[in-house]
């Protein structure tokens, strides 16, 4: 795999999380809406849960906290530069919704197989959370350039 295997718009199919004691979660349903773009200038993912719910106690900065808290829980999003290392996508987050994921990098194996490209990654390793996640994703445009 290489930079040039990936460029493009991929189209997010799926997102689970399987724990080491069996639990199988999706973080935000099975409804999923989103992309993970990779280009020459930097990559950006976008993933929501479909069909989020608005704020009806006032707008984005006037909302109550828990519906606040809400859309954060029904949203993720990031962007950054990005290096692909054998089958090792690793993206370097300058921005993000997570303030914590600024500054670092999200290392993925990733596995191409018939237009489908899937991004794995173990999460907390060695705690009682410990966890793989695994990101599904279609292509949806072509590298342009």
């Amino acid at each position: 795999m290489n930079k040039d295997t990936i460029r493009g718009r991929w189209n997010i199919l799926s997102w689970e999380q399987v724990y080491d004691d069996g639990r199988v979660v999706h973080p935000m349903g099975t409804e999923l809406e989103g992309f993970i773009e990779y280009s020459p200038y930097g990559m950006f993912c976008a993933i929501a849960k479909k069909d989020r719910a608005p704020f009806t106690s006032g707008g984005q900065w006037s909302a109550s906290d828990a519906e606040k808290a809400a859309a954060y829980g029904s949203y993720l999003t990031y962007a950054g530069a990005w290096d692909v290392e054998g089958n090792v996508v690793q993206h370097h987050v300058r921005h993000s919704l997570f303030p914590n994921w600024e500054g670092g990098s999200q290392r993925r194996l990733a596995q191409l197989e018939d237009g489908v490209l899937s991004l794995t990654a173990r999460l907390e390793e060695g705690t009682p959370e410990a966890r793989t996640a695994r990101l599904v994703w279609t292509r949806a445009l072509p590298a342009v350039g």
